[in-house]
């Protein structure tokens, strides 16, 4: 029988990423299993030029913003929808989401991602990509993937 001791939910704290966390977090009770919470943070697009009328952007600030606010939203997930039911780990990091996942979970010794697909289709699908696809394909990992329930996309 299959057991994981270790159980990684990556989140954009969008509806259909809080079905996969209801899969992630029963599984994790059922094993036992150390949970890890983990945002990534993807890099800002290079800007071209700053308008003159403008006052500068600090982008240094910026990440360390959504740093905080990333962090504090994982917390806010463990104090409401675990409290002390599971050892967990809320992780956040700058890069691009499927890598970051996928170094994580192998750094970690993951054993099962449990990621929620967007149900992205056709143009939106093909212009933005899908980080549940990615993760998929890269993962040395296994992946279970949670579909949005229609009307959550």
């Amino acid at each position: 029988m299959f057991t994981f001791k270790k159980i990684l939910w990556p989140t954009d704290f969008s509806g259909p990423s809080y079905e996969a966390f209801k899969t992630a977090k029963e599984l994790a009770l059922h094993f036992s299993s150390e949970l890890y919470l983990v945002h990534v943070i993807t890099p800002m697009p290079p800007v071209v030029e700053i308008p003159r009328d403008r006052s500068s952007f600090d982008v240094s600030l910026y990440r360390k913003e959504l740093q905080f606010s990333a962090e504090k939203s994982l917390q806010e997930v463990i104090d409401k929808k675990i409290g002390k039911k599971l050892k967990v780990h809320a992780i956040v990091v700058h890069g691009a989401a499927a890598i970051e996942i996928n170094r994580i979970a192998k750094r970690e010794n993951v054993e099962l991602i449990v990621i929620a697909t967007h149900g992205t289709t056709g143009w939106k699908r093909y212009f933005l990509g899908s980080v549940a696809e990615k993760v998929v394909r890269i993962a040395s990992t296994p992946v279970l993937t949670i579909q949005a329930p229609h009307g959550e996309k």
